[in-house]
């Protein structure tokens, strides 16, 4: 019974220290197993950290890319931009130039019509000119012959004109002799001062006396006006 007893013990005992050795295998079992799990979960989030790390590097080196790619992009585009401004200017400068000088050869044109028209006028004047010109000649030469006649009969008649001339220059001496004679028989002229003025109305001239006019007053009498511009009379 004894025997039993111990044996019943003993079994127990073994249970006991089986249960213990099993929970403690399980409890070691466990913590291993979540050991190993926190380090698989750690290994993940490790990974999954350097995969987000690396997507992080490639997204921002995309970026850094995509920003180099727009600044170059943008550049163009200002370049472009810039390219196009100065050819719109060029052109707005041809376009200038050409409208001037379309202008120029309008005014060009215009002026050569004018020049032409004014040309064949003075092409149809210089005819109608000419054919004056003939005409006059034509008459010209009827004038000179006209002339040469005339000049002719002019030289014979100059010839009788100074015949006449001097025939009338030995008369008119002989006159002049004639008259001097006459003059130194005749007795001298007595002269008369007076304060009388001379007329408004200027009398009637009738002769010369020593350079200055006489005149003759209404009653007969002869006078001159003196330097003082006063009447001073002549007395046969």
């Amino acid at each position: 019974m004894k025997k039993l007893l111990m044996m019943c013990m003993a079994f127990i005992f073994s249970l006991s220290t089986y249960a213990q050795e099993t929970a403690t295998e399980k409890k070691a079992t466990k913590a291993a197993t979540e050991k190993l799990a926190k380090a698989k979960k750690k290994e993940a989030a490790k990974a999954k950290a350097e995969a987000t790390k690396e997507k992080t590097e490639a997204a921002k080196e995309k970026a850094t890319k995509a920003k180099a790619k727009a600044d170059a992009t943008k550049e163009k585009t200002e370049a472009a931009k810039e390219k196009a401004t100065k050819a719109k200017a060029k052109a707005d400068a041809t376009k200038e130039k050409t409208e001037a000088a379309k202008e120029k050869a309008t005014k060009a044109k215009a002026k050569a019509d004018a020049s032409k028209e004014k040309t064949e006028a003075v092409k149809e004047k210089a005819t109608k000119a000419k054919t004056k010109a003939d005409a006059t000649k034509e008459k010209t030469e009827a004038v000179k012959e006209k002339a040469t006649k005339a000049k002719t009969k002019a030289d014979a008649t100059k010839e009788k004109t100074e015949a006449v001339k001097e025939k009338a220059s030995k008369a008119k001496a002989k006159a002049e002799a004639t008259k001097e004679k006459a003059a130194t028989t005749k007795p001298a002229k007595k002269i008369k001062e007076t304060t009388e003025k001379a007329p408004k109305v200027a009398d009637k001239v009738t002769g010369e006396y020593n350079g200055k006019k006489v005149y003759t007053g209404p009653r007969g009498g002869k006078y001159y006006i003196n330097s003082n511009g006063n009447k001073t009379y002549i007395q046969e």
